[in-house]
């Protein structure tokens, strides 16, 4: 999850509220750690961009802008089922100290994690079509991690109500699930994290509902292409700073915007832990380790890369209403180069 569970919020150039109401991960750039900030944004910013008339209005397209649905009660969990440590404490969570570097066993548990994770998103996006609620796709998401005997890594993180993100068309990361169906043309990422026998495994890709014109299909592409290319650069002692060149090479070369406030991160034991995974250009002098776990989840936009918060303290979104997209993985950095985790 990014930010919240596969990305972290930081650094919005909108985000300057002086009063807090919920944890978030804050990346400022330059800075060498991700750290927690209370931060609360925009409820006067979100009235004048949502709650007014002419709302639904974009310029040169159809498309409306995204609007918040109802959101139904959190899914409960089994008892049995083993719980992340930051939902039993109930207390906001801190980024894990240190790398997750593995030894054999912890290697085969990652494995297990992200191959479920692989096959509940593969799942999950089979059901995407116009007229589905994302909170219909939630409950399905939640059914198979649970049947599986796992614990939807992002239901009670920091608060987030629900199993799943859903973000649809100009939401950057972190959509909740709700009451509003998908329609045609929709562009969607599923974000899937599951917590299996103490260890995560976290995967989105981007999904289309009915028939998506040819500037949502290129974006989705893209940002694919920027994923597969950072991950095929990565092996023991490669520099973390040239994910973001790769990524924001591509991405420049199709004129898309690259967002800079979300990153990708450490993940295993901990769902987020070191290193931050910057994916533009960066000075960051890190390297890969033998044996590291983390993600990488580019996001592109069409437009602006300035995000606004909605009243619901999670959701992201473009500040001009452009399309964005995302893909994620969880990879291990093996001798030979990487390998991803989650995939079927």
């Amino acid at each position: 999850m990014v930010g919240f569970v596969s990305t972290f919020l930081g650094d919005c150039r909108f985000i300057n509220h002086p009063h807090s109401l919920r944890r978030l991960f804050h990346y400022k750039p330059g800075n060498k750690h991700v750290s927690m900030q209370c931060s609360r944004t925009f409820s006067g910013l979100t009235d004048l961009l949502f709650n007014r008339r002419n709302v639904d209005e974009l310029p040169n397209t159809n498309r409306k802008r995204l609007r918040p649905g109802q959101i139904s009660p959190p899914r409960p969990v089994p008892e049995q089922i083993q719980r992340p440590p930051y939902v039993k404490s109930r207390k906001p969570p801190g980024i894990g100290s240190g790398s997750e570097v593995h030894d054999k066993k912890g290697i085969e548990k990652m494995r297990a994690s992200g191959r479920l994770a692989a096959q509940v998103l593969q799942y999950a996006g089979t059901l995407v079509k116009p007229g589905i609620m994302t909170d219909e796709i939630d409950q399905a998401v939640h059914q198979m991690i649970i049947d599986n005997g796992a614990y939807p890594s992002p239901l009670g993180y920091g608060g987030f109500p629900k199993s799943v993100c859903t973000s649809i068309n100009e939401c950057i990361c972190h959509g909740i699930p709700d009451s509003r169906p998908l329609e045609d043309g929709d562009i969607i990422n599923i974000d899937v994290t599951v917590y299996l026998n103490g260890y995560h495994g976290d995967t989105s890709a981007m999904f289309f509902a009915g028939t998506v014109d040819e500037e949502a299909k290129n974006l989705v592409q893209v940002t694919k292409e920027c994923l597969d290319k950072a991950i095929s650069i990565c092996a023991p002692g490669v520099e973390f700073n040239k994910i973001g060149k790769t990524i924001h090479d591509l991405a420049d070369k199709h004129r898309y915007g690259v967002v800079q406030q979300f990153v990708g991160h450490g993940v295993g034991r901990a769902f987020h832990s070191d290193p931050v995974i910057l994916h533009y250009r960066n000075n960051d002098r890190g390297r890969m380790m033998l044996n590291q776990t983390f993600t990488i989840e580019p996001m592109l936009t069409i437009g602006s890369i300035d995000g606004v918060i909605w009243d619901d303290d999670w959701t992201v979104v473009t500040d001009d209403g452009s399309l964005s997209a995302q893909f994620e993985h969880t990879i291990l950095i093996t001798a030979d180069g990487a390998e991803i985790l989650t995939q079927c």
